[in-house]
């Protein structure tokens, strides 16, 4: 690895107008590219002190031997400069969304002179109308085959058409009505393009105006007793009904729209976009990608950005979708203006970028923000679940921290509170890298007054490993009265079921850096444990420490090493924000209660128990609290008028355990 002061430009001779940078490596291969508003500014940055520096960007600046740098007029130009050097370097220190699927699309041979509907992917050609983009290919052709009853246009191929035109006889759906059959003649030219036509326009969303057509026509059909079109024209409107219902409408004012979410972690980031034409959703995408940088989600949505959009046409890639009027986001980006001219450039016409602050618009990108967790939970779920990636995740903490076997059973401890009230910490266990929850162990910290995570961890890994000792003690003795030498029974005889706290885990993982780790080395050595390992992953850099080491482990960001001590520490995380929730909400409610006059412990409890849950409690009417037996209209409004002030619930990050404002 190079010095960074070795190849630091000299003082005075970066530029401060706008442009496009990018560092390589000592074997000349680009590997950051970026953008700057001020190039002086943005560089000087990266030679700043190391230490100030985000984990992946001293990485980054470390692996670099050379920065060179070009100055454009405006940012604009740096946005299209910095994506074509992107798409040429592909930079190992970029973020890149990666998608090997194209936009499948439903287009209509407007060109040919009996134009067919078909189903496709890749490049777009001349001559055809589209309509899309959708999410699968499948969905699009039920859809079809469901429209072509109401509108019998051609969708063969030019092939099949030239066959039956040849032998003078329809196919199988000329016969049964779902084509027009312009190949035997049955319409002409013009009328087979009124059919496309109708079929095009609702496609594209007109369809209240086909609709109210369809119901004038089968009720003039009905005043004249033609109850057989009737009926037809009754099972079309039934049709294109159901085939709106595919497609939800979400927006009512025919809003062309693409709604982007992100979910984020750490490592991984999951953008999810909804395609919204014509005020429905015709279609939705997926992409997960590797953080490689610190930049917060105006940051990351700029990017994804401009990666979706700005790429030129190529033949062999992926079709782009077509740009909306506008762009819904989380956040704005910080080049917001300069997107907005690029992108209307490319379009010509007006693209706007917005956040959606209320309404419908707003609604929708909850919707796809929750996709995108989903999206992120799924794409976590499928990476521990596979046994390969299992076994390399152990093999390589094995590795980087020196254990003499893959730590197969692994605990981890977090502290969680709340300036010092309501003091909890979590034991979670995964066994063979997956979670094994009825191992799960909760902790009320008893022996520390206010906030001090440190004593708190100290005391909690006490507890933990006092309990594994008094176990050995108790259960190798009823071993020796049963005369068996294998050691130290680990299940009850009498049921099978495993004893609590019976198994010594390999690896014990704590939350924190050395502090905690110092904490639960002296609470394990105090007690004699010395064949269990110890280390402790800190949140901010994701580092790995170790008792009584001046320098933290550091696993690479593509580490599933790294992955697996990440998800154990999430899970303790998880695991003591929902204890330190449910015991703080049940002191507020019944610190609360206790202040209602004539309402002592036994009534409280009846309270609760008839209730069932203090959610439920909360939510009910003053009626139902009067309906309780030994409860009064006058106490019912007593408890309702506390209940309605107690003070709403913190909110708690659960990937960091911080309490938000």
């Amino acid at each position: 690895m190079a010095d960074p002061t070795s190849y630091r430009p000299k003082p005075g001779s970066i530029p401060e107008q706008p442009g496009v940078y990018r560092f390589s490596d000592a074997d000349g291969r680009v590997i950051y590219v970026g953008k700057a508003k001020s190039l002086r500014q943005r560089l000087n940055s990266y030679f700043a002190d190391p230490a100030g520096l985000h984990t992946r960007t001293q990485a980054m600046v470390f692996t670099a031997a050379r920065v060179d740098w070009t100055v454009v007029r405006s940012d604009v130009e740096a946005l299209q400069l910095e994506y074509s050097w992107i798409k040429e370097f592909d930079p190992r220190f970029n973020v890149k969304y990666r998608d090997d699927k194209s936009y499948p699309w439903m287009a209509v041979t407007w060109a040919e002179e009996y134009p067919r509907v078909m189903v496709g992917r890749g490049k777009k050609r001349k001559g055809n109308r589209y309509f899309g983009p959708y999410s699968h290919a499948w969905a699009i052709r039920e859809t079809v085959d469901l429209l072509l009853r109401v509108f019998p246009m051609r969708s063969c191929s030019n092939g099949v058409f030239k066959n039956h035109k040849q032998i003078g006889r329809p196919c199988l759906l000329g016969y049964i009505n779902k084509c027009s059959a312009p190949c035997v003649g049955r319409v002409d030219a013009d009328e087979h393009r009124d059919i496309v036509d109708d079929f095009c326009q609702f496609v594209a969303g007109q369809s209240g105006p086909l609709i109210k057509k369809l119901e004038r026509e089968m009720a003039q059909a009905s005043a004249a007793m033609e109850y057989e079109r009737a009926a037809v024209l009754r099972d079309d409107i039934g049709a294109l009904q159901q085939a709106m219902s595919k497609n939800a409408i979400v927006l009512g004012d025919g809003t062309d729209a693409d709604v982007i979410a992100l979910a984020e972690d750490p490592l991984e980031v999951a953008v999810q976009i909804f395609h919204v034409r014509g005020g429905r959703v015709r279609g939705e995408r997926g992409w997960v990608a590797d953080r490689v940088d610190d930049i917060d989600t105006a940051g990351l949505v700029e990017q994804f950005l401009l990666q979706l959009y700005a790429a030129p046409e190529e033949a062999d890639g992926p079709e782009q979708p077509q740009l909306p009027r506008e762009i819904l986001v989380p956040a704005l980006p910080p080049s917001a203006d300069s997107l907005t001219a690029l992108f209307s450039e490319r379009r010509k016409a007006q693209v706007a970028i917005r956040v959606p602050q209320r309404g419908d618009k707003r609604t929708l990108l909850e919707t796809v923000a929750r996709n995108a967790g989903e999206t992120l939970v799924r794409h976590k779920t499928s990476r521990a679940g596979d046994l390969s990636t299992r076994n390399r995740a152990l093999e390589e903490i094995q590795e980087a921290l020196e254990l003499p076997t893959a730590p197969l059973r692994m605990e981890c401890f977090d502290i969680s509170n709340l300036q010092g009230t309501e003091v909890v910490a979590s034991m979670v266990v995964f066994e063979d890298g997956l979670p094994r929850k009825s191992e799960y162990r909760r902790f009320v910290i008893k022996g520390v007054d206010g906030q001090n995570d440190v004593a708190a961890m100290k005391e909690v890994i006490t507890r933990r490993f006092r309990r594994l000792i008094d176990d050995r003690a108790r259960n190798g003795h009823d071993q020796q009265a049963a005369d068996d030498p294998d050691g130290p029974m680990l299940v009850d005889p009498t049921t099978g079921a495993p004893r609590r706290f019976a198994y010594a885990p390999a690896l014990v993982v704590v939350d924190g850096g050395p502090p905690q780790v110092a904490a639960a080395a002296e609470a394990m050595g105090e007690l004699g444990i010395n064949d269990i390992a110890l280390c402790g992953l800190a949140k901010r850099l994701e580092e790995v420490w170790l008792p009584d080491v001046e320098d933290p482990v550091i696993l690479p960001r593509t580490s599933e090493g790294l992955y697996l001590l990440q998800r154990l520490r999430d899970e303790a995380h998880r695991f003591a924000i929902t204890h330190h929730r449910s015991r703080r909400s049940k002191s507020m409610v019944e610190s609360v209660l206790d202040q209602v006059p004539g309402l002592g412990e036994v009534r409280r409890r009846t309270l609760l128990k008839h209730f069932g849950s203090l959610k439920k409690l909360r939510e009910a009417r003053v009626e139902e609290i009067a309906a309780v037996p030994g409860f009064g209209d006058k106490t019912a409004l007593a408890i309702k008028a506390a209940l309605s002030e107690t003070p709403k619930a913190e909110a708690i990050n659960t990937a960091t355990g911080e309490i938000l404002d």
